[in-house]
């Protein structure tokens, strides 16, 4: 076999080879994607936020019809609101805590602890697509990194899908990973504020006055740049009078001496 027909064959096979590649590539990475995650991925410790379950549909030939969310018992949540999502029913299961949480100066003996979403014949998640179910929830704690949120994914078949391991440290993920929320120190080193977190905000009178501030500098600014506008115009007015001023006079005399 000649050099340029084993180089040609060797061409001819590389397509197949690469399509081989990648498929395999596909194949490994396709079900790293497909587990249910919160999104965002972080939110600021003290605060409030809103956050949504991503839900993609693994499945071929069926569709999620549910979808469990256990709430973390270890750092409960005072405050629970999920945003109504088209063709699915939502339940909200509160229980008593063992113990009393305190927000805003009151004593909270119960929180939520699940939230279930169940399809209605207009709703599901098909083959190939997903779903996000949002929450407004608050207030995040100070003391903790992250949340894990404990989750079931129900198909019409009756299969169900645990996402309920915790992912470890530093270690690899988990076959069946559940949704973490990671909490990040606030920006500003202030906490109770982020996402519509009330117990920091300034009050009317305080905001109405940085307002008026900020405004007052924005004026103060445009009069100055005014004032110098206005000087550069009448300085430049002045030279060009004079300028004029100049040039009759050169024309006169100009003038008187061709006449002589």
């Amino acid at each position: 076999m000649t050099i340029s027909r084993f180089s040609s064959r060797i061409s001819s096979r590389l397509p197949l080879v690469g399509g081989v590649a990648a498929g395999t590539v596909l194949l490994l990475a396709g079900p790293a994607f497909a587990h249910v995650t919160v999104q965002p991925g972080e939110a600021e410790k003290g605060g409030y936020s809103t956050i949504a379950f991503k839900v993609p549909n693994e499945s071929d030939s069926a569709s999620t019809v549910k979808l469990e969310v256990n709430l973390p018992t270890d750092h409960p949540l005072a405050s629970v609101m999920p945003q109504p999502v088209p063709g699915w029913d939502v339940k909200v299961t509160k229980s008593k805590l063992d113990k009393p949480l305190e927000m805003h100066g009151e004593k909270i003996t119960e929180a939520v602890t699940k939230v279930t979403w169940t399809a209605k014949d207009d709703g599901k998640i098909e083959p190939g697509t997903f779903q996000q179910f949002p929450l407004s929830v608050g207030q995040l704690p100070e003391d903790a990194d992250r949340l894990v949120f404990k989750a079931l994914q129900t198909y019409d078949d009756n299969e169900v899908a645990r996402w309920i391991e915790a992912p470890k440290e530093g270690g690899e993920e988990p076959e069946s990973p559940a949704p973490v929320l990671e909490l990040t120190e606030p920006a500003d080193g202030a906490t109770g504020h982020s996402h519509g977190g009330s117990e920091n905000a300034k009050s009317g009178q305080e905001q109405a006055s940085d307002e008026h501030g900020a405004s007052g500098g924005s004026e103060a600014d445009e009069a100055a740049a005014g004032d110098g506008s206005d000087t550069t115009a009448r300085v430049l007015g002045v030279l060009g009078i004079v300028i004029g001023a100049a040039g009759v006079a050169f024309g006169v005399i100009a003038g008187r001496r061709r006449s002589a």
